[in-house]
């Protein structure tokens, strides 16, 4: 039997993927398309049982050519760039791939756990599971909401396990590829290891310089919440997946530049000393995006508790400074500013 993991070689599926080694699977099947070839280096440490592209993968499965075989389906590929205009390659991709795929598991009675997301909120500021809080501000948030509605309609009738998570801001590993949609931690290590200094927004929405606040939830606490649904079958539904903690662009900006201090050799500063020594720059608040970014973020946790679910999820402090960590041991050696 295989767990088939889509988006495999995208951030959170290689970091499920990997996952799952160390809980002893190796028969997966990674699904992906890798028309973006820089994702393959997610794969790399990571044990599989074979590769599929995605439109080889549906046609397969639609075939029958999997009936029987397949033990659960994680499903992360999706096209995560919130600024893509294309609403109906968006549609395709996130919404009526899902939906077909959908089909496939309840008909074949497999387990399914896919990737939704926090976008379905909109401006907030409410973040419960609950439709009247559900109202996106841009295509891609309306695909994954467009998708948990058929799961919601499928749910009393269902025939094996579907759970829908509605990931926060994910940060941590394997992100690099994602390029302009990779996680403001990963950026601003990009940054301040060029030029020396974090960027930041300045003030918008009644928050002041760098304050606007999000749930920042490290990668491998995301992945933590998968296998814990992969191993209780029972728990079908659409969950919040973030830390219940809202932090602030300014606290993401300090972890990154005092972990990358702290490299070399200097002192940890507080950030009004940060913001003096130049470390952390406000730059305008892009035009495209004006009504259409959340300025505020944070899970409601309450019914993944409900559920059962045990795990503690890291900090901004600690979750930022072990990323850092990872992406300096992964450079040369870094000289001082």
């Amino acid at each position: 039997m295989y767990t088939i993991v889509t988006g495999a070689a995208g951030f959170i599926g290689s970091r499920i993927v990997a996952g799952l080694n160390r809980e002893g699977e190796n028969r997966v099947i990674a699904v992906d398309n890798l028309r973006n070839s820089a994702k393959f280096t997610n794969l790399v440490g990571c044990e599989i049982a074979d590769y599929l592209d995605k439109s080889e993968f549906l046609e397969r499965i639609e075939k029958g050519g999997f009936n029987g075989a397949v033990e659960a389906v994680l499903h992360q590929g999706a096209c995560s760039d919130t600024m893509e205009s294309d609403g109906r390659y968006m549609m395709e991709n996130n919404y009526r791939y899902s939906r077909r795929l959908l089909d496939w598991c309840q008909n074949e009675e497999v387990p399914m756990l896919y990737a939704s997301s926090a976008a379905v909120y909109g401006a907030g500021p409410d973040f419960q599971e609950e439709r009247k809080f559900e109202s996106p501000l841009n295509v891609y948030g309306y695909s994954k909401f467009l998708f948990d509605q058929c799961v919601r309609a499928q749910l009393p009738e269902r025939t094996a396990q579907v759970a829908g998570l509605r990931y926060f801001n994910v940060y941590g590993p394997n992100e690099a590829h994602k390029g302009r949609m990779a996680s403001v931690a990963w950026h601003g290590f990009n940054q301040f290891i060029d030029e020396g200094k974090v960027k930041l927004f300045v003030g918008s929405a009644g928050y002041p310089d760098g304050g606007q606040q999000r749930d920042f939830v490290h990668v491998d606490d995301v992945v933590n919440v998968n296998l814990w649904l992969l191993e209780n079958r029972q728990v079908s539904g659409i969950y919040n997946c973030g830390t219940g903690r809202a932090q602030t662009f300014n606290d993401v900006a300090a972890a990154v530049a005092n972990g990358v201090r702290e490299s070399r050799g200097e002192e940890r500063l507080p950030l009004e000393g940060l913001v003096s020594a130049g470390a952390i720059e406000y730059v305008p608040f892009p035009a495209a995006l004006v009504g259409k970014y959340q300025s505020y973020t944070q899970a409601d946790l309450s019914q993944l508790r409900d559920a059962g679910y045990p795990g503690e999820f890291r900090t901004v402090e600690q979750g930022v400074d072990e990323y850092v960590k990872s992406l300096v041991a992964a450079r040369a050696p870094i000289p001082k500013a």
